[in-house]
């Protein structure tokens, strides 16, 4: 190979290193060689083979070389054992998300502790550098340090990125701070069936912000110095919806008073980090906020994100699924307490601890032990509502547990059009689930399941609940096309595995 090719690869791997936020020693230990080889591969020094390129790839999780098409990833699931030990909770993706659109509010450095590493903070972060912000993974790529610049650039927008998430939509909320116009492409992510976006242009229209939603994006116009003559009611109590009119608030000259606000922890993590901006917060926790904006934001932040309550619910059906006992460590119990008092119902047995507080000082957390239990399905229906009923996201998990129910389970997602028809999915592993409606299906449980090979759903919750129900089937089982899981979990397959599961990951050649 020529010194030019050897140092192209070389930057290619210390690329895709930092990226996972490993060390050269870290990626030394996984292949079996030393952190002095490793520098001498990155500095473009040493000589490496297909294989040796290939190795790197499969530990650092990245395409290195592509030979052709780099095909999508796949889990294969050796079902049918129970799950035991502890696991912990990662950090809330939603929050981490929400607050990394709220850094672009200070001029100053944001560090955040413990981020969520998926693809869904990814796309943010692309767009963020794009603009300009720069991004350094720390303490062996556990922390991320945000440093923006004193004028973005928004016109270097990386569009591909942006289009992959729905996130994208609470750019609005801070850019209005930094640009009197301005661009973002038409939002994406799940697909969930339609979602209007026209609850956040009313909330950030009385902020002087307006957008016309034309060629593929929203153009955003802004009239500054716009006076609020009276308090905002938001047409829906969405989370992303609150938290946008949170963000025109926090940098408004005066006082916002937003009311039907989601409650929702992803909210309440946004609040508790604005308050460490100097923005004052009241009525967190509830449906109105009076938020004391704060014009000009240039002070440094470091701040630790709550854990994920979906997680937990997601390990928590897991454990039930499985029919095993797992402890489940560091559980946002406040954004838990009706699903676990509708399982404690259906007869799940389990133990919580005492009450603790998580990194931010604010969200109280358990341990929860969950213990194999003979489950009878529920009388009521099982459907979400706003914060404090069943969370939206966890609905879905629902399915997988009736599943494994004595009984008949009615489960009404009302919030989205497409996302019940996909948990009819779970019938290609044995469950006995009838569609009423586009928003309604019937369980009948207890289920036998039986191993399959699927592709993965588009929306990202139902993809996780087949997930867990090929934990359950004896035999072999594949999931194809995982990027949605990845999205919203953290090596999720990688740490199911640390607790029983057998899973392994492939791609095909």
């Amino acid at each position: 190979m020529t010194g030019d090719y050897l140092s192209r690869i070389g930057t290619l791997i210390r690329t895709a290193r930092q990226h996972r936020g490993w060390s050269q020693a870290q990626l030394g230990e996984a292949l079996g060689t030393s952190q002095s080889a490793v520098n001498r591969i990155e500095q473009g020094k040493q000589n490496v083979s297909l294989e040796m390129i290939a190795r790197i790839g499969e530990a650092l999780d990245s395409e290195i070389v592509s030979l052709g098409y780099a095909g999508p990833m796949h889990l294969r699931v050796a079902g049918g054992t129970t799950l035991s030990g502890a696991i912990d909770v990662r950090s809330s993706k939603n929050a981490c998300v929400a607050i990394l659109c709220a850094s672009l509010l200070t001029t100053g450095r944001t560090t955040l502790r413990s981020v969520a590493r998926i693809e869904e903070v990814y796309r943010i972060l692309e767009v963020l550098t794009s603009i300009g912000v720069k991004s350094r993974w720390t303490n062996d790529g556990r922390d991320l340090e945000l440093t923006p610049p004193a004028e973005l650039d928004l016109d270097g927008m990386d569009v591909e990125a942006a289009r992959r998430t729905r996130s994208v939509l609470m750019f609005l909320g801070p850019l209005m701070h930094r640009a009197d116009t301005f661009a973002i492409p038409y939002a994406g992510g799940c697909d969930l069936g339609t979602r209007t976006v026209q609850p956040h242009l009313t909330a950030l229209r009385r902020f002087g912000l307006e957008v016309a939603t034309t060629g593929g994006a929203y153009h955003a116009s802004v009239q500054p110095g716009t006076p609020l003559d009276r308090p905002i009611v938001l047409t829906e109590r969405g989370d992303t919806v609150t938290e946008n009119a949170l963000l025109a608030a926090a940098r408004h000259d005066g006082v916002s008073v937003i009311r039907n606000a989601s409650p929702n922890y992803m909210v309440q993590d946004l609040c508790f980090f604005l308050e460490k901006l100097g923005v004052r917060i009241e009525g967190i926790g509830t449906t109105t906020l009076t938020v004391h904006g704060v014009p000009r934001i240039t002070c440094d932040v470091d701040y630790t994100p709550a854990e994920d309550p979906v997680e937990a619910m997601s390990l928590l059906a897991a454990a039930v699924v499985t029919s095993s006992e797992l402890t489940i460590r560091r559980v946002p119990i406040e954004f838990l307490e009706i699903e676990l008092a509708v399982l404690e119902g259906m007869g799940l047995d389990y133990d919580r601890t005492a009450e603790y507080p998580a990194h931010n000082g604010r969200t109280r957390l358990v341990d929860l032990t969950v213990r194999p239990s003979k489950l009878t399905a529920p009388i009521d229906t099982i459907h979400p509502m706003p914060f404090p009923g069943i969370n939206i996201d966890n609905v879905p998990f629902f399915a997988a547990i009736a599943a494994a129910a004595h009984g008949t389970t009615m489960i009404h997602d009302w919030v989205y059009d497409n996302r019940a028809i996909y948990l009819t999915e779970l019938t290609r592993l044995g469950a006995d689930i009838k569609l009423l409606d586009p928003h309604r299906v019937l369980v009948q449980g207890p289920t036998r399941w039986r191993a399959a090979e699927m592709v993965c759903p588009p929306a990202l919750r139902p993809a996780v609940v087949i997930l867990l129900a090929m934990l359950a089937a004896k035999g072999t089982s594949v999931l194809r096309n995982v990027y949605v899981i990845n999205r919203g979990y953290e090596d999720l397959a990688e740490r199911l595995n640390s607790i029983g599961a057998q899973i392994e990951t492939f791609r095909d050649i």
